[in-house]
């Protein structure tokens, strides 16, 4: 099995046409077809059901996929790590984030990042932890910044916590959320009080969502909702406007003309963490970036400059 077949193989599957794979690969259609016939007599199966303005993978195409993606994602950072060995003059870091740190945490770390190695290339891919697990496992991926503990544990990532941050309830300056009554816990809520109030809920997938209707569920209920399915943005942005009330992270609440009310003790929190492959060790540039990321976290500690709200695992 060759590099360039699988190369092949992924052009056909996502075109889903062999003539339009062979133009994206620059080689002739019949050089194409050859080295894909080649493949699928090494395999032992056919890997695309052929007909005429139809290609679709068989049940042996689709086994095939994830794998020949992930192959070809690390022979790449391979290559690029070759050429890295004399330095850090050259590279990329493809790192994944979850939209609340893509807002907050990430820019003043890729900032300290760039002003060390304005060589290097960031490539940054924003999603729910559950995305970024997924790039992770196929490749496409060096590092996640992403919420743990993983929905699902994958024991193929090494994970690092890095913090622990507080949720808050956000809602527009005149808006004011109900709060518990007894005077310890004045100018906090409850979670119990969000019942019956309209919530501006992201779309599944979002750590966030989890995080909320299980707090929710636990107190008894399920909660309202006046808008359901937006991203970070468009979260921010309606409870801006008064739709509603939304549960963010501190970090994120701080940048933004709302009202913030914390949840009385213990409250809720969620922790940040670091993630990789197990068994693929990450580009040097990676390497470097996680270096000065645990070194920003660990400086802002020791000087009291992390943002409100968080605090070292």
């Amino acid at each position: 099995m060759q590099l360039q077949q699988l190369g092949y193989f992924l052009a056909v599957a996502e075109t889903r046409h062999f003539t339009r794979a062979a133009q994206r690969v620059h080689v002739a259609q019949p050089s194409l077809s050859q080295q894909i016939r080649a493949l699928e007599s090494e395999l032992g199966a056919d890997l695309f059901h052929r007909a005429r303005g139809n290609i679709t993978l068989t049940d042996a195409g689709q086994a095939l996929l994830p794998l020949a993606r992930r192959i070809l994602a690390d022979a790449e950072s391979a290559r690029i790590e070759v050429q890295e060995v004399a330095g850090l003059r050259s590279g990329r870091v493809r790192l994944g984030a979850t939209p609340s740190l893509c807002t907050s945490l990430l820019p003043q770390v890729l900032r300290v990042f760039h002003r060390e190695h304005p060589a290097i290339r960031l490539l940054v891919e924003e999603g729910g932890s559950r995305d970024l697990v997924g790039g992770l496992a196929t490749g496409s991926l060096d590092l996640a910044l992403l919420i743990l503990p993983l929905q699902s544990h994958d024991p193929a990532l090494a994970t690092t916590e890095l913090l622990r941050e507080e949720l808050v309830v956000v809602s527009a300056p005149d808006v004011v959320p109900p709060t518990a009554a007894p005077p310890a816990t004045e100018g906090r809520i409850a979670v119990g009080e969000l019942r019956g109030h309209p919530l501006v809920m992201f779309r599944h997938g979002y750590d966030l969502r989890e995080a909320t209707m299980a707090a929710c569920r636990a107190e008894g209920f399920e909660p309202d909702f006046a808008v359901e399915g937006g991203e970070m943005d468009a979260v921010l942005a309606m409870v801006e406007a008064g739709l509603g009330l939304a549960v963010l992270p501190s970090m994120v609440a701080d940048q933004r003309p709302l009202r913030v009310t914390p949840f009385v003790p213990p409250g809720l929190h969620r922790t940040i963490g670091l993630a990789h492959r197990r068994d693929v060790e990450p580009p040097r540039a990676a390497r470097e970036l996680r270096r000065v990321l645990l070194a920003y976290l660990a400086e802002a500690a020791r000087t009291g400059q992390l943002p409100r709200g968080t605090s070292p695992v």
